[in-house]
């Protein structure tokens, strides 16, 4: 494969990713309204859309298998796709948890407890900010916002751990079972999910510059 076809694929790729990445983000950012406002219609909307962020996953999956398959690419580009090649599951995961929370809010009757929304609240402003920065690392090639989203995630894990205790100690409180502690957990734990594999995709947007993952040389 001459070098400018390959260079065409590359850009294919990266355009390809794009396309996920914004679809993902979406369905991320509508999770979080699902969260605030309980719409019913827009969690129908981002559960039926998980399908088609499943098929663009299989699109870049096989563009990048391709690539390494029928080239032999030097270090810098083997970095490239084989790190797309794991961003893209961090992200249909992300779309996943972001379907997972709407299906919760569909179940959900009444409001949280104050002390537990606003946890979840914060958490989702969190997660959802370090979805979009981890995205936008990626598409500005920008390492310096890559790292603070790699940093960012003790923010969101901290509030988790405060949902826990929340969640654990109305229990033993005997609190009713109409407080959704429960659900509450639950979509905690899939903003907790969300925040991770944007590390994830942080990481990965580290090791393509670098060669490093996680701060070991692997590449």
């Amino acid at each position: 494969m001459p070098r400018t076809v390959f260079d065409h694929e590359l850009s294919l790729l990266d355009a390809q990713m794009l396309v996920m990445a914004s679809s993902m983000e979406e369905a991320v950012v509508s999770a979080v309204e699902v969260l605030e406002k309980r719409d019913e219609v827009l969690a129908r909307k981002v559960i039926d859309g998980d399908d088609e962020i499943d098929r663009q996953e299989r699109e870049v999956e096989s563009l990048c298998l391709k690539l390494l398959l029928t080239q032999q690419p030097v270090a810098s580009d083997l970095r490239h796709v084989s790190s797309a090649l794991k961003m893209v599951g961090d992200m249909e995961r992300i779309a996943d948890q972001a379907a997972d929370i709407c299906e919760t809010m569909l179940g959900v009757e009444g409001a949280f407890d104050r002390v537990l929304a606003d946890h979840l609240r914060t958490m989702a402003e969190q997660a959802c900010a370090m979805v979009h920065d981890a995205i936008e690392a990626f598409t500005t090639r920008d390492l310096e916002k890559a790292r603070a989203v790699i940093e960012g995630d003790e923010g969101v894990d901290e509030l988790f751990a405060k949902v826990k205790t929340d969640v654990v100690t109305a229990i033993q409180g005997n609190a009713d079972p109409a407080d959704n502690l429960v659900e509450a957990l639950m979509t905690a734990k899939y903003l907790e999910r969300i925040a991770d594999h944007a590390q994830n995709v942080a990481e990965w947007v580290s090791y393509s510059f670098t060669g490093r993952y996680k701060g070991d040389l692997i590449g």
